[in-house]
Order: structure tokens, then sequence, then C-alpha cells
């Protein structure tokens, strides 16, 4: 399948409690047949149990082509339920952040992203995996996770994406410095002891947060974690990295490390739970890894954020 318009049948599938779900699905559905997208089923989704029965029926049924309307944890737990089939995945971002979405240079406007599925190219990009729980853009421990507990549904809809500077600045008054170690199983890092963190993460994609850039070089097609952590400073200095966030030039701050990597473990003491792109889906100790090309997605003509490296080989090692 070269465009959307090739596929033998699409199903599409929207998360009605995303920031844009429920007003956007006539017309998206709309949008995408009279683009010429061979739409054959049609499902809305209310909670996490149900998206994930409805992708596996999809699956089942055949359909070449799975759109996704919602935020960046329902199209991440999509990727992550078709890696490896061959069944192409379009993104309609409808969420609050759309990191992805922002990643792969899809268009914010609705009706853009729909023409962007129904013409755009296929590309194949790497999923990160946590635990062996799917993730795009990044997965995170410490004052990410009490972001995310901060953002809640009525939140996100009244200020959309100012909301996770809302929420940041109350969770940095409550959040308390931890302790982690990070292995490298594959043995091309030495075991790093960290003390005093405000976070650690590990970046597939290269952006997350609404915009952040995980580091200027970070890509969802490099076949790399950009594995950070940020060392609890003075307010003031956190300030000066808050300001680096957006370019990704963070890194080179003295206050934090980073690295990339294909394999790390992050161990902590005690356990502590672990955000996958806004949704808290695992516990430390964590295996981070990177699933090459492992998912199939629609992106507009005019991108360059992925290729087209060649159909998924069952079976095949990851990088």
């Amino acid at each position: 399948m070269k465009v959307a318009r090739e596929a033998r049948s699409a199903a599409v599938v929207i998360n009605a409690g995303s920031r844009r779900g429920a007003a956007a699905r006539e017309l998206a559905v709309h949008a995408l047949q009279k683009a010429g997208v061979p739409v054959s089923a049609v499902h809305h989704v209310h909670s996490g149990a149900e998206l994930a029965g409805t992708l596996d029926r999809v699956v089942a049924d055949g359909h070449d082509l799975v759109v996704v309307g919602g935020g960046d944890g329902t199209v991440s737990y999509a990727a992550g339920r078709v890696a490896g089939t061959g069944v192409v995945l379009g993104v309609l971002p409808l969420g609050t952040a759309n990191d992805l979405a922002r990643t792969l240079e899809i268009p914010n406007n609705l009706a853009e992203a729909c023409a962007a599925v129904a013409g755009g190219k296929v590309v194949d990009i790497d999923l990160g995996r946590a635990n062996g729980q799917p993730f795009l853009n990044v997965a995170s421990a410490g004052l990410s996770v009490r972001v995310t507990e901060a953002l809640t549904p009525g939140l996100k809809r009244r200020l959309g994406p100012l909301a996770y500077g809302i929420a940041t600045l109350r969770s940095y008054t409550r959040h308390e410095p931890f302790s982690a170690r990070l292995e490298f199983p594959e043995g091309d890092h030495e075991p790093m002891q960290l003390e005093g963190l405000l976070q650690v993460a590990g970046g597939n994609g290269r952006h997350y947060g609404g915009g952040n850039t995980v580091s200027p070089t970070a890509g969802i097609d490099d076949h790399i974690l950009d594995i950070y952590a940020i060392l609890a400073a003075p307010f003031r200095e956190h300030v000066k990295i808050a300001r680096l966030l957006r370019n990704g030039s963070f890194i080179e701050h003295d206050r934090v490390y980073h690295l990339t990597t294909r394999r790390v473990r992050l161990v902590t003491e005690p356990p502590m739970p672990v955000n996958l792109d806004g949704e808290i889906a695992a516990v430390t100790p964590t295996d981070f890894t990177i699933q090459r090309n492992a998912v199939h997605v629609i992106v507009p003509q005019a991108s360059n954020s992925a290729m087209f490296d060649g159909p998924h080989t069952p079976g095949a090692p990851s990088a």
C-alpha cells in the first residue's frame, strides 16, 4: 500500500473521550470517505478496555488500514497492537498534546489530517517498549508521573496544551528527589547510580509534553533510545532547563545526563510508576527497548520524519 486509497478495507477507531474526540467523529469519517479512503467500519470507544477489544476485533477482521483518532496514549496503544502485523496505521490527532503528530508532521487541523491520511505516504517507525508495554514518544519516571496525575480531563479541556504548564508547576512543588540505577544489558555503557533526581526518561520519538524536544538529534526512525536524567536543583536552575526544553538543548545543561542506547534497565527503590505517553502503565524496575521499524504509519507526502525501509519480517530481531 502506497497511499490509503489503495487499502482494501479501512476501519476508523475514535476515542470519544479524547479532548476533541466526541466533536470529531462524524466529520472525520465523512472527510475520509470523501477523500477516497475505503472506510468499511467505524468504532467509537470510551475506555481503555473498550479500545483494546475494538483494536483486536478490527485487526482480526482483516482491515489493512486502521485510522485511529485520539491522544498520544490512544495512538501508542494502537501502534503496539498493530506492530509487526503489516496493518497500516493512520493518525488523527484529537488529544491535548498530539506529540506523535508533531513528530510525524501530521497537521493538527482535523480536515487537513484526514487529507494527509488519504493522500500521504507509508513509512515505518520505531516503537519503544517498557516492560513490553508500547510507547511512541517518551517513557519516564519522576516528575512526569505527578504531572500526568494532575492533568485532569477537565483541565485539559479548559486549557488545552496550556494545561501542561499548570500541571507541571503544581507537581513541582510536591516533588521529592529520588535515586535510580541505569543498567545497560548490551554493555554499551557502564552502569550509572544517580542520586537526587527530578526525572529519568527514555525517548523513542522526537517530541513530548506538548511540544518539547527529546534532543536536537532525536528521531522516531533512528533505531535508538535517547535517555536523559535531570538532577534536582534550585528552582532558578530548573527554570533555565525549562527554557531549553522546546529545542532539546537542555541535554547540554550541567544538571542533565544524556546518552543513547538500544536497551536500558531502570531500577529504583522503592518501585516507582512509569508514564508512557501520558498513561501510567508500568512500574520499575523497567526494561526499555526499541522495536525497529515496527509500525507502518501514514505521514504527509512532504514529511521527512521517517522512511519506509521495507516490510516487517516476523521473528526478525529488534535493533
